[in-house]
């Protein structure tokens, strides 16, 4: 891809698992098309949806009269995604550890953890009200020779 070519698209959506499922099939498609291998698509996509899901089930707790955003962004370097909430806000910080021993058999608690595994750089800010979480997956260069 062009150093000057950046692709950019924002959606608006319902708090339901509808639209999580939605998001989760637009992330697969701007992955693909950074030109992401079959490994690191299906990474980005579950990153994106662990994502979504908070949005609508901790932030937005479902509340129909709240929406979640999600802004794609792809550049020469790197493919950014944003997802944004409503809700009260979050401190990653409060966070429970998932690998503490008093946490393994919980089923959930595991989204946050999931996300920066897959993700190069994930970020967490403050809106007053709602969060917005940052995405990033960098592009490494064509290899030579594959």
């Amino acid at each position: 891809m062009a150093d000057s070519t950046t692709s950019r698209m924002t959606f608006t959506l319902d708090s339901s698992l509808d639209s999580v499922n939605k998001i989760e099939q637009i992330a697969e498609q701007y992955a693909s098309r950074a030109g992401f291998d079959e490994d690191t698509i299906p990474h980005i996509a579950m990153a994106v949806r662990e994502a979504a899901v908070n949005a609508v089930l901790h932030g937005n707790a479902y509340d129909p009269h709240k929406h979640i955003t999600a802004a794609f962004e792809t550049t020469s370097d790197a493919l950014t995604i944003r997802i944004t909430d409503q809700g009260p806000g979050l401190d990653p910080d409060t966070l429970p550890d998932p690998l503490a021993p008093e946490n393994i058999l919980r089923g959930s608690g595991r989204g946050i953890f999931l996300i920066r595994a897959f993700m190069d750089e994930v970020h967490f800010r403050q809106l007053h009200p709602g969060t917005e979480l940052t995405l990033i997956k960098h592009r490494t260069p064509a290899q030579s020779g594959t």
